[in-house]
C-alpha cells in the first residue's frame, strides 16, 4: 500500500503554481516577455521557529529549489536560503534576513492523544491561510519511513506540504506532510510530522547544516519471523527483529553481538519490527551507549553497545551470481528436496561463518521456501550443522508436522560491488518419511 503514499507536490515537469498566482490562472497565460524562458514554480507551507527568522517546512518542498521566497501574510516577500535539509525524516529549515517575526508556539507531540481536535493550516491549490479541522485517528503510524507519524482526517492538499498542525491550544504539535491518496487529493487520511521529531531535526540542522544520527554496525533481517520459525526456535509470537550481519569491528561487534542474534529490547523497551529498532537506535546520540536484550540459543543476556556515527549514505545489497553448481552424481533429494555436499573452506571463510552444509541440488518444500544452490546452512532449528551426516540425521528426525527452521547464509553484493554475507532462518515443512 506504501504506492499510495504520495508527497503533496505535482508531479515532475508539470506546471506549478506559485504562492502569489491565481489558482484557477493558467500560468502560460500570465504577461511575460518572450524570450524569458518559462520556469517551474512549486509552493508550499512553513512556519516561523523563531523571532530572526528560521523557518521549517518539509524538504520535498525545497528539494532540488534554485531560488526559494518566502510570501509573508502582509503580502512582504522575503528570500530565503536553505539551512539544511533532511530527506529521511522530510524536514528543512530555512532562514530569512528579518527581525521580530511572528513565530509559533511548540507543543509536544508525545502528549497528544487520539481523538483530540486538531487544526491544519496552509495555501491548498494556492488558497492562502486556508484552515481545515479534523481529529487525531492514530499516533506512531507505520507508512515504511523513518517517521511514526501523526494520522489526522484534517483536509489538506497540494500546497499543504509543510505546514503547521495546531492543537487546540494554539500549540504547534505537527507539520503536514503525507496523504493517502489515489488520484493525487485528499481522500480523508492526511499524516503530519510529530513536532518533536521535527525539533530535533531543525536544531541539528541550524547547528550543524545535517543530521547526525547514531548506528552500532550491524545489519538487521528486513524479514520478520515467521510464526513457524518461531514455534520451531521455541521462541514467542513476534519475538522481536534478528541480526543478518554483524560488521567486524564495529560497535556490537566488540560487545560480543552475533549474526542470528534476536533482539528483543531496547534499553528495556520491547521491539517487535525493523523499524522499530532502527528509528530508536538512529535517534540516539552519538558517543553515547545503548542496552540491547537479545535472546540467543534459548536464553536472553543484555549487551550495552557504545553508539557511533552513521554515514550519510548505505548501500544496499542486491542478489549475486549464483555460484555454479558442481556434479550431482545419483543423490536424490531428501525430506526437505535439498542434496547437501560439505562446504568447503574458502566459502565458510568468505561468508564467514564457522561450519554448514552446501546445497548442490534443490527440489520440492526448499525450492518452494526460496533456498538454490550454494546456499549454506548452518543450523536445522537450533541444532548446528558440521558436516552432511550431521544435516542428514537432524533432517531424519524431523516432526513431518512441524515446520523446520533452517539458518541459511548466500552472498550478496552491494551497488559498489562489495561482497556481503546474508545470514537469515528460511522455513519450510518436510515433506512424509
Amino acid at each position: 500500500m506504501y504506492e499510495f503514499f504520495r508527497r503533496f507536490m505535482p508531479p515532475e515537469g508539470g506546471q506549478r503554481q506559485g504562492p502569489r498566482q491565481n489558482p484557477r490562472q493558467n500560468p502560460r497565460q500570465r504577461d511575460r516577455d518572450e524570450d524569458e524562458p518559462l520556469r517551474n514554480l512549486g509552493q508550499g507551507s512553513g512556519f516561523f521557529i523563531s523571532n530572526d527568522g528560521y523557518i521549517v517546512t518539509n524538504a520535498h518542498v525545497v528539494a532540488n529549489a534554485d531560488e526559494v521566497t518566502v510570501t509573508m501574510p502582509d503580502k512582504r516577500e522575503l528570500k530565503a536560503k536553505v539551512v539544511g535539509s533532511d530527506q529521511r525524516t522530510d524536514v528543512a529549515v530555512l532562514k530569512v534576513s528579518a527581525t521580530n517575526l511572528p513565530k509559533v508556539v511548540i507543543g509536544n507531540s508525545d502528549k497528544l492523544r487520539v481523538g483530540e481536535w486538531v487544526l491544519a493550516i496552509g495555501s491548498p491549490f494556492g488558497f492562502e491561510s486556508t484552515v481545515t479541522a479534523g481529529i487525531v485517528s492514530a499516533k506512531s503510524r507505520d507508512t515504511g519511513d523513518w517517521v511514526p507519524f501523526i494520522q489526522t482526517d484534517a483536509a489538506v492538499n497540494p500546497g499543504n506540504s509543510g505546514g503547521p498542525l495546531f492543537n487546540t491550544r494554539g500549540e504547534v504539535v505537527g507539520v503536514n506532510s503525507q496523504i493517502f491518496t489515489g488520484t493525487g487529493g485528499y481522500l480523508g487520511i492526511s499524516f503530519a510530522i510529530p513536532i518533536n521529531t521535527v525539533m530535533d531535526v531543525a536544531d541539528s540542522l541550524i547547528k550543524n547544516g545535517k543530521v547526525q544520527r547514531a548506528r552500532i554496525a550491524i545489519t538487521l533481517d528486513p524479514n520478520p519471523i515467521s510464526d513457524d520459525a518461531a514455534e520451531a526456535l521455541g521462541l514467542p509470537k513476534e519475538p522481536g527483529v534478528m541480526i543478518a550481519q554483524v560488521e567486524e569491528g564495529g560497535p556490537a561487534d566488540k560487545a560480543g553481538l552475533k549474526p542470528q542474534d534476536i533482539i528483543t529490547k531496547i534499553d528495556g523497551k520491547p521491539v517487535k519490527k525493523l523499524i522499530e529498532v532502527s528509528r530508536t537506535i538512529t535517534s540516539k546520540k552519538v558517543g553515547g551507549t545503548v542496552t540491547l536484550t537479545v535472546w540467543r540459543n534459548g536464553k536472553t543476556r543484555d549487551y550495552t553497545i557504545n553508539l557511533v556515527a552513521m554515514p550519510d549514505d548505505n548501500a544496499q545489497s542486491s542478489p549475486a551470481k549464483e555460484p555454479e553448481s558442481q556434479d550431482k552424481g545419483e543423490m536424490k533429494p531428501n525430506r526437505l528436496g535439498l542434496v547437501v555436499e560439505a562446504a568447503k573452506a574458502d566459502d565458510l571463510k568468505r561468508l564467514k561463518i564457522s561450519g554448514g552444509v552446501r546445497i548442490t541440488d534443490v527440489d520440492g518444500p526448499a525450492e518452494r521456501a526460496g533456498l538454490r544452490e550454494g546456499d549454506i546452512i548452518s543450523a536445522v532449528n537450533t541444532t548446528e550443522v558440521k558436516s552432511v551426516a550431521q544435516f542428514n540425521e537432524a533432517v531424519a528426525k524431523l516432526d513431518g508436522k512441524k515446520a523446520v527452521a533452517l539458518l541459511v547464509s548466500r552472498e550478496s553484493r552491494g551497488q559498489d560491488g562489495t561482497p556481503q554475507t546474508v545470514t537469515r532462518y528460511i522455513t519450510l515443512k518436510p515433506t512424509d518419511k
